[in-house]
């Protein structure tokens, strides 16, 4: 793979983690009483003019 294709990916993969972090903290900010409960999380990734869905789950503690 070229350059530019990895330079590009690593920034499109930095800017969901950041804005996916940014959107839950605001979340559990906005939630009352969230201390000590989990939340399930899913990601579902689809690329316009690829045959890729690829879809992350996981879980979040509140504190």
């Amino acid at each position: 793979m070229s350059d530019d294709f990895n330079m590009s990916m690593r920034k499109f993969l930095k800017q969901v983690g950041v804005t996916s972090q940014q959107a839950i903290e605001e979340a559990m900010r906005n939630t009352k009483d969230t201390e000590g409960k989990t939340f399930e999380a899913k990601v579902v990734l689809t690329v316009d003019g690829l045959d890729v869905e690829h879809v992350v789950t996981g879980t979040i503690k509140g504190g």
